[in-house]
């Protein structure tokens, strides 16, 4: 591989449409100097301007930061060429009777259907030798190893811990400790309920997703014992003699010894659109298996022709099957969902753990003088106060109910936290062909007798073009080309034409379904116009010729060609204009250019027609024509037509509607470079000008133009194995870029570097080259209906109807699941404070406990999960919703710079071989040496408080609505309430502390207290007044968490509009909760479990109530000062976008 800098993309030549391609980027050498240097094409190829400044050495070095441990890689010669150099594929190498030889088979190359091939049972020892033809699926926990993943988290093992230690202390001292047998059951029932929560969602997906998973074709036409018959293609074997069609999936990977116009797609491999001919090598054909044109892969389709294969390769060693290993062999990433889920997890236990330490130091000290066992009670209600048990649960449930409103969708969710990965994205990287576009050829303009037709309706073309009429001179020739002189086949005839399905390649299915429309009897009419003569299309004439029975004025044979438009050119002599025939003339031939130019420029597959009606004086019916005898020359021109395989419908409104939510969308394709920015420009990926239409535009040279001056690239893929750091960063820092000609190892190349960069990557594609891709992502989506089976288990999601703007509807889902999912944990902790505040003023004060360790465990698996779950039908607060708003991390240059200067921090560190320079892995000791050391350093402060844009699951702002404003709000409510009650009880705060001090009153049986008025209350008064207490202090969090519920709604609205109060089952939630609540509160036989009174009145209500409206007016006043940040993250209208249908445009214009 040439290095970057010296390589060149063919410039377009007006001769043959084959080699169209665009100047990919180029970059300039180490020195900044501009060369012009031969590359292997023998094209002259000007290297152009990048920077406008020499990059200093600490300049190089940044750009290469957080590159390294990708260079490195290289460095130590992974994989980094194409995957298809390192396939082990030989035996298309070898000449037949060498062949035979190696795979033990009987085949008549001469008589392909006269083979012998296998003995049923040489197939039966090969079958037990060599295994089934299948592809191995990859290896998967089993379902234990599944639910003990779910089980051992961190909230989990606290709560079993928790749980674990409250028996302990039962074994201890049964009498004293018999109410803990409750919390401790309690608390690790939890812990194995979430567990089971979690597991049940997570194996229902799975389910699901095997009715999708189809691992290989069912079955094939094989030869065995000399007789043909049809089996499973699981049984296959190597030597095995197998017939394939038009309309097969080719079952295993096969040698051809015989073939008649094979053509098979391969485009699931190599991501090139345009059928490949296929044919017998009887010398064998030595080059690289992907090249060899007597090879065909498993699972690829037979487009036209069949063919005898001998089967060289099953299973897993098939081409398909060693690029499904390099797909296991790059290891997925966590979600950015997970990963946050998991730090706030571990932040929230370190904190409950701690707390729960200090809160036992204090309490054995103080109000428990001593008494160890009650005082580990308290402390573990400390941690039951902090950890949000139903979290787990609840954040499952959330992404369940989200995945099933995507299914209904059509978007198969594999991985739940996937649904919110969607709405993460930065960038998402797309295949074209099959993703972006249909993979069907269609027919958009025809010229004729120097007038330009549309075939589609479009305000796009010149003023000139007309729109297409059958009547329009040269318009029926051009028909009856198109349908007679065809090798398509039909899967049915029986139906009406535009229900059969077309069985040919690309171009030619896509010339039938346009003559179709405007041929009233299809079938009648081919019936009615017998082909005397046939020359098929090859590669070498590239032309297709057939002579006809069709009557004109002058004989009764007619001929007709059609192919490369040189070729068919040059065998002209006159061409049709209105009706007439006229002889070819240089204005003709300028026209001509001009009219291809205009239709090759935007990327379209040009062909020619031309037609002879032959005289009877020379071509009688019993004419005999061979391939040496037949007429070549004096040929009419007929027209040019134009074919492209067009944007999906709605494909285009799909990633405009990503670019305004601040996603990047990339096109990243195996197509030519010139092909891909034409659909680009018509699908919203490019809108801007390159640098090569930015030098046509104004008429400067292309090195002259510099980079910072255009804001699309199109790369060219011989050049990404040689681009450094910072030419990585020059091509992301674009706001439109395509990657054309690329390899299955640059896809994955080109995730990484994302990634590296900062960006939640998102890839789709629907072929095996891109599985590699699909596995690195962040989230792989794979298409289900053309997606090969390696593609879909390599992804994360799989589009059911293969529809690409199904992606916004998931961009959406997902982003309104993390706000969700952001609203129900900003509402779960939220009651933290006033359960640890109460708990402190216990210990240090003291007052009577207000809240029991078991009724914050009815507080948090109680009314709390009803309520958080409820959130997870919330719908946009805005009609835009979020898809305005700019990716929660966003990628910029800070970011960029940012994440650089940490790596170049890491890489300046690191320990290098003397001799080799190769990083020396630090030991787990010097690792664990680093971690404990940070925290006296100043970068690690600079980097803990360094501002970004970026908003977290749980972020600051949202920890300090939770704890400080919301929180105390709550706190002070369920405070000022319960010292009312104690108030009209006979106890103020005074008496209350007194005593608490004293240490025996509130129970059964406990002394008269006199308090300061002088009234006495007897022991049953205590009780009573304190199971009020309590009481009220629980339904004073819950009727302000109600209001809390439309409170943590307000950002962009106040918390009273009907997208706030508009979803029912938030009521339903707190409906639920208020039942649970009047249960445990006045039920008398609960309160021996909980505590609590039926004397309580509900006019102390109002005291919570009173502060619930308070917090809603504080969200109100929120929304006011926070607005003008939201605005500022809202995404800039974006100049050029067309949001409309793109059936409008598929003929449309490139403008430059």
């Amino acid at each position: 591989m040439e290095d970057a800098n010296a390589k060149v993309a063919q410039l377009p030549s007006p001769s043959d449409e084959e080699t169209h391609a665009t100047r990919a980027i180029a970059f300039p050498d180490e020195h900044g100097e501009i060369n012009e240097e031969k590359a292997h094409h023998t094209h002259l190829r000007p290297k152009g301007v990048e920077m406008k400044r020499e990059m200093t050495k600490e300049d190089k070095e940044l750009a290469a930061a957080g590159y390294e441990h990708l260079d490195e890689h290289k460095a130590k010669g992974e994989k980094t060429d194409d995957s298809f150099d390192n396939v082990d594929i030989q035996e298309h190498r070898l000449p037949f009777d060498k062949l035979i030889l190696a795979v033990d088979t009987n085949i008549d190359t001469k008589d392909p259907g006269s083979s012998y091939g296998l003995t049923a049972e040489e197939a039966k020892e090969k079958l037990a030798r060599d295994g089934p033809n299948v592809l191995t699926p990859p290896k998967k926990k089993s379902a234990f190893r599944k639910y003990m993943d779910c089980l051992l988290t961190m909230f989990n093992i606290l709560l079993i811990f928790a749980g674990i230690l409250e028996y302990i202390l039962l074994g201890i001292n049964f009498h004293e400790n018999f109410a803990n047998t409750y919390l401790g059951g309690i608390l690790i029932a939890v812990a194995f309920l979430n567990a089971f929560i979690e597991f049940y969602q997570l194996q229902k997906s799975e389910a699901i997703l095997a009715s999708f998973l189809a691992m290989i074709p069912p079955s094939c036409r094989v030869v065995r014992d000399g007789t043909i018959a049809s089996i499973p293609a699981a049984d296959l074997v190597k030597g095995d003699v197998v017939l394939v069609r038009v309309g097969d999936k080719t079952p295993a990977d096969l040698v051809l010894f015989a073939a008649t116009d094979l053509k098979i797609d391969n485009s699931s491999l190599t991501g090139e659109s345009e059928p490949q001919e296929r044919f017998p090598k009887p010398n064998g054909h030595p080059v690289r298996p992907v090249e060899a044109e007597n090879l065909i892969f498993n699972s690829t389709l037979v487009v036209n022709g069949e063919a005898w294969g001998v089967v060289v390769r099953t299973g897993d060693h098939t081409l398909i099957g060693q690029i499904a290993s390099l797909t296991g062999g790059e290891s997925g990433n966590a979600s950015p969902l997970s990963v946050e889920i998991g730090r706030f997890v571990m932040m929230v236990s370190i904190i409950a753990i701690l707390f729960a330490i200090v809160f036992f130091v204090v309490g054995i000290t103080t109000a428990y003088k001593g008494k160890a066992s009650q005082t580990v009670t308290f402390a573990v209600s400390i941690l039951v106060a902090f950890v949000p048990e139903g979290l787990p649960s609840v954040v499952t449930l959330l992404l369940s109910i989200a995945a099933r409103r995507m299914a209904a969708q059509n978007v198969l969710v594999k991985d739940l936290q996937g649904v919110e990965t969607l709405g993460s994205l930065t960038l998402l990287a797309t295949d074209k062909t099959g993703t972006l576009t249909r993979n069907q050829m269609t027919v958009t303009n025809i010229w004729s007798g120097g007038k330009m037709y549309s075939a589609f309706q479009s305000n796009n073309d010149n003023e000139e073009t007309a729109p297409f009429s059958i009547d329009a001179p040269g318009m029926r020739e051009t028909v009856d080309i198109a349908a007679l002189n065809s090798r398509i086949k039909f899967d049915k005839t029986d139906v009406p034409f535009d229900q059969r399905q077309i069985l040919g390649d690309a171009t030619e299915t896509g010339l039938t379904r346009f003559a179709g429309r405007y041929v009233s009897d299809y079938d009648e009419h081919l019936k009615s116009h017998p082909k005397v003569f046939e020359i098929p299309f090859n590669s070498t004439n590239k032309w297709a010729l057939v002579i006809l029975g069709k009557k004109h004025a002058t004989g009764y044979l007619t001929s007709y060609i059609k192919g490369a438009p040189e070729r068919v050119l040059a065998k002209c002599t006159t061409y049709i204009k209105d009706g007439e025939v006229h002889p070819m003339t240089d204005e003709f031939k300028k026209e001509y250019d001009q009219a291809y130019d205009y239709m090759a420029s935007r990327g379209h597959r040009v062909i020619a027609n031309a037609q002879r009606l032959l005289p009877s004086s020379e071509y009688t019916q019993h004419t005999a024509f061979t391939k040496d005898q037949y007429p070549s020359t004096e040929y009419t021109f007929v027209s040019l037509t134009s074919l492209e395989d067009p944007p999906k419908h709605g494909v285009r409104e799909a990633i405009g509607t990503l670019r305004l939510a601040g996603i990047k969308v990339m096109m990243v394709t195996g197509d030519h470079p010139k092909t891909a920015e034409a659909i680009a420009r018509k699908i919203n990926l490019i809108l801007g000008d390159t640098k090569e239409t930015l030098a046509a535009k104004t008429g400067r040279p292309l090195e002259e133009i510099y980079d910072d001056e255009v804001d699309a690239v199109v790369v060219h893929g011989d050049d990404i194995d040689g681009l450094q750091g910072w030419q990585w960063d020059q091509i992301f820092a674009k706001d439109e870029i395509v990657f054309a000609r690329t390899s299955p190892q640059h896809k994955l190349e080109i995730v990484k570097r994302a990634q590296a960069l900062g960006h939640i990557v998102g890839v789709t594609g629907d072929g095996v080259n891109d599985s590699p891709a699909l596995k690195k992502a962040d989230l792989g989506i794979a298409m289900n209906i053309s997606g090969s089976d390696v593609s879909k288990e390599a992804a994360n999601m799989i589009l059911l109807d293969d529809n690409f703007a199904s992606c916004v509807k998931g961009v959406a889902e997902g982003r309104q699941i993390f706000v969700n999912l952001k609203r129900s944990i900003q509402y779960t902790i939220s009651h933290s404070t006033p359960e640890v505040i109460p708990q402190l003023l216990y210990v240090v004060v003291p007052i009577p406990l207000p809240l029991s360790a078991i009724l914050i465990l009815v507080i948090d698996l109680g009314f709390e999960l009803f309520v958080a779950l409820s959130f997870a039908w919330d719908k946009p607060e805005t009609e835009d919703g979020l898809m305005r708003m700019a990716p929660r991390k966003p990628v910029n240059n800070n970011s960029i710079l940012s994440l650089k200067r940490k790596a170049l921090r890491r890489t300046k560190t690191l320990r290098r071989d003397t001799e080799t320079q190769q990083v020396i892995p630090p030991s787990k000791f010097s690792n664990l040496k680093t971690k404990l050391k940070a925290p006296f350093t100043r970068e690690f402060y600079e980097d803990l408080f360094e501002r970004t844009g970026n908003e977290s699951l749980v972020d600051a702002k949202l920890l300090s609505y939770a704890y400080l404003e919301a929180g105390m709000i709550e706190m002070i409510g369920a405070l000022v309430a319960y010292f009312v009650v104690f108030f009209k009880a006979g106890f103020t705060p005074n008496d209350l502390r007194r005593a608490q001090v004293n240490g025996s009153y509130f129970v059964k049986g406990a002394p008269d207290f006199i308090n300061g008025r002088g009234q006495t209350l007897t022991a049953s008064q205590q009780v009573d007044a304190f199971g009020q207490a309590q009481s009220i202090v629980y339904l004073s969090v819950f009727i302000i968490q109600c209001f809390n519920v439309f409170a943590v709604k307000a950002k962009f609205s106040y918390p009273f509009g009907k997208s706030i109060v508009g979803n029912y089952y938030n009521f339903a939630g707190i409906v639920a909760g208020a039942c649970l609540g009047m249960f445990i509160v006045y039920t008398p036989p609960l309160h021996v479990v909980f505590g609590g009174s039926v004397h309580l009145s509900p006019l102390y209500w109002l005291v919570p109530v009173a502060f619930g409206v308070l917090l809603l007016a504080w969200a109100s006043l929120r929304v006011v000062l926070m607005r003008k940040s939201i605005e500022h993250s809202k995404v800039k209208d974006i100049k050029g976008l067309m949001m409309f249908p793109t059936m409008r445009t598929m003929s449309m214009r490139s403008k430059h």
